[in-house]
């Protein structure tokens, strides 16, 4: 059965790192896809378990030299992050305190001062050893095991540069050459890079304030009703079923049903929107939304991990661990970085010292070659700005499954909408009854009610619901049967009841001739006709009006500012399909489509060379969804919808999609501009090492800034305006 597991990944240290793992875990039978993520140190891993076991992957990263291990509940990769900042600091700082006196007596060297006890052999000897061997020892780790296994990194590079330094400067110690030390060398440089690092670390730790500050959200406690007396207890305690009382200011700690009092929740958080909603006995209410007004009672029906919250956390994470095809041009870059920059360094020593005959120009200027070459950025470029652009739309309302998908978005130049619970609310409300024969309005409304009752479409919602105020109770048709993309039928008291549009009529072969200029009207005025048939005669026409969301005009104008081409698909009849199009300024119309054959409709687009986002709702969207470019789902929809659709607006305000688009072009803007500097600053750097313009710690504070501004610049997406 095919499975998916995370992984945290430690003693990654560059992209060369993860495409090693990637490589490896990939060629093993099983293995489906591999993922792994320089930023946030983390593994997904999707395979049969039938072929392969868990304790067979993590050997497998083991012997690469990396550490594996499970993410559950309790190995979160923030927590990893959090444990990484701390151990880099504290490692900066004891190599900047053995390094300063070392880098003190070079820069009183360079005015002319002689600190004598600063520039003692010896002393630098003994400050420069545990910086070299000690706080190093991870550099030297890490370069055995990919060297071991095959492979190259970052680390060797570090390793080979800062040693040629320091036994360089051992060996001029042993035989007398006290004045070519490059003790500080050494160890400056693996300061500088520690300190890089860190400022990485720190980094990229605020990469994740966004499930930070979801998992924020959760209370901690719930009041549950036990025996009938209230008690708190942590919120992992509460078990499905279990009744829970919340008090007006107060979180609700899980998912549930209200099933005793009304309130007005805030669900912001969930939505983006302000406005409290009122609910009341039967309303469903969810996790870390707040109850603004009133006290009720509900029963939990979601906990755990099964919470609304605690899934979108999920989804978010799995996007910031995934990966956009763009960083494939890094991963490429990389698994030939490491030996290129050896053979280069070898062949400037060579140089060097044949034009100079000097083994100190020659060795200095090799070991800034080795220090100043980064593939740390590389790997860093891509996903750091996904970690962000993801985190930003989560905190939006806006859920991005992954960074493939962020990527395709920022290409899409074709919108396809829903109509039904897209462009407009999906709360229809029937405005007209008309009758024929003998029959008066009260009859067509209750027979329409008996055929509704066991509707699940909003249009038969609706009529069922108005029959039932109206009428109150409806009795249950004898025979139901839904007929998709047309309608129904129904068999109540010997009476066969028919009800739908014009096509249902066309195939049971009921004339509907008589009714054609009713029908206009009603469809020229924006509502949803409904014909009903009594025997095979027309008896009545119901029509329904459903209201145009709220933005959608404003929605769809900036997705024309933005280029795209905006259609509008949907099963209703074309009249009201041009009526509603024309309000929200769609000209481009596709109507009259079964649900079966929507998916085809967007595969025509698609056809046409046309990048497609599909945008939708409800179960019949499902299909379209799948084949478009993009699947955008509206989260006030159905469950199916949400889970085929690569973005999910949980608000039903259009302006989510233009905001999601956006969001995608400013995301891959900032990843180009990171693979730029990535790029521009080895093509210039490694030439300016290589000639003898730098020296090795300059070369080693290079280094560790050119990570630092790769995520820094990520970061900087955290301005986006919405």
């Amino acid at each position: 059965m095919e499975t998916k597991s995370d992984f945290n990944i430690s003693g990654m240290s560059c992209a060369t790192c993860s495409a090693r793992i990637e490589k490896r875990l990939s060629r093993m039978e099983g293995v489906s896809q591999v993922t792994v993520n320089l930023a946030t140190n983390k593994a997904v891993v999707e395979y049969d378990d039938e072929l392969l076991q868990l304790d067979q992957i993590t050997s497998a990263i083991d012997k690469l030299g990396f550490g594996a291990e499970l993410i559950d509940a309790d190995t979160t990769e923030i927590k990893t992050l959090e444990m990484e900042v701390r151990e880099l600091k504290i490692l900066v700082i004891v190599a900047a305190i053995l390094s300063f006196p070392m880098i003190l007596g070079m820069v009183f060297m360079l005015v002319g001062i002689d600190i004598k006890i600063l520039h003692n052999p010896y002393l630098q000897l003994a400050l420069a050893t545990p910086v070299q061997f000690g706080i190093g020892l991870r550099f030297y780790k890490n370069a055995y095991a990919a060297v071991r296994t095959g492979g190259s990194n970052m680390d060797v590079l570090v390793s080979l540069g800062t040693s040629a330094a320091y036994f360089y400067s051992l060996y001029n110690m042993y035989v007398g050459k006290t004045g070519d030390l490059y003790f500080e060398a050494s160890a400056t440089i693996i300061t500088l890079i520690l300190l890089g690092k860190y400022f990485e670390a720190v980094a990229k730790d605020k990469t994740t304030e966004s499930i930070r500050a979801l998992s924020g959200l959760q209370p901690r406690t719930a009041r549950v009703i036990r025996d009938g007396v209230e008690t708190d207890i942590s919120v992992e305690e509460v078990r499905l079923g279990e009744v829970i009382f919340i008090r007006t200011g107060e979180k609700i700690p899980v998912d549930g049903e209200i099933i005793e009092g009304h309130a007005a929740i805030d669900e912001s958080m969930l939505t983006g929107e302000s406005i409290p909603i009122d609910k009341t006995v039967g309303d469903q209410v969810v996790g870390a939304t707040i109850n603004k007004s009133g006290t009720f009672k509900f029963k939990a029906t979601r906990v755990g991990k099964d919470t609304t919250l605690a899934q979108i956390i999920k989804m978010v994470e799995d996007a910031q661990g995934s990966q956009a095809p763009i960083q494939k041009i890094a991963d490429r870059v990389s698994g030939i970085f490491v030996p290129t920059i050896i053979v280069i360094a070898i062949i400037t020593f060579t140089l060097q010292y044949l034009f100079n005959l000097d083994a100190t120009i020659a060795i200095t200027t090799a070991v800034a070659v080795l220090v100043i070459a980064c593939p740390c950025a590389l790997g860093l470029a891509t996903p750091t700005a996904i970690m962000v652009g993801t985190g930003i739309g989560a905190e939006h309302g806006i859920f991005i499954k992954g960074g493939e998908y962020l990527e395709t978005a920022h290409e899409i130049n074709t919108l396809v909408l829903d109509k039904t619970g897209t462009i407009t609310t999906g709360n229809p409300e029937v405005t007209d009854i008309i009758v024929y024969g003998d029959y008066r309005k009260e009859d067509i409304l209750y027979l329409a009610g008996v055929a509704e009752r066991g509707s699940e479409h909003p249009l038969g919602e609706a009529i069922y619901d108005k029959a039932r105020q109206e009428l109150g109770d409806i009795e249950e048709a004898q025979q139901f049967e839904v007929l998709p993309g047309l309608g129904l039928k129904a068999t109540y008291q010997d009476k066969v009841i028919i009800m739908g549009n014009r096509s249902l009529m066309e195939s049971y072969a009921i004339d509907v001739l008589q009714i054609t200029q009713e029908l206009e009207i009603l469809e020229k005025a924006g509502k949803t006709a409904i014909i009903m048939a009594i025997d095979n005669k027309v008896a009545g026409i119901i029509a329904l009006s459903d209201q145009v969301r709220e933005h959608a005009i404003e929605a769809i104008t900036s997705l024309k500012n933005l280029g795209i081409e905006v259609y509008m698909l949907t099963g209703d009849n074309y009249n009201t399909a041009l009526s509603i199009a024309e309000k929200v300024g769609i000209t481009n119309v596709i109507a009259e489509v079964l649900p079966q054959d929507k998916a085809n409709k967007v595969e025509e687009l698609k056809g046409l060379g046309k990048k497609v986002a599909m945008v939708g709702d409800g179960i019949n969207d499902a299909p379209a969804l799948a084949v478009a470019d993009i699947g955008i789902a509206i989260g006030t929809g159905t469950d199916v919808a949400m889970e085929t659709a690569q973005i999910t607006l949980m608000s039903g305000d259009l302006r989510g999609i233009v905001t999601a688009l956006r969001l995608s072009k400013t995301t891959m803007r900032h990843i180009k501009q990171n693979l730029f500097w990535a790029f521009i600053y080895n093509i210039i750097g490694i030439p300016f090492a290589a000639l003898g313009f730098l020296s090795p710690i300059i070369a080693g504070g290079a280094m560790a800034l050119s990570s630092v501004t790769v995520v820094s610049n990520s970061l900087r997406l955290r301005r986006f305006q919405v």
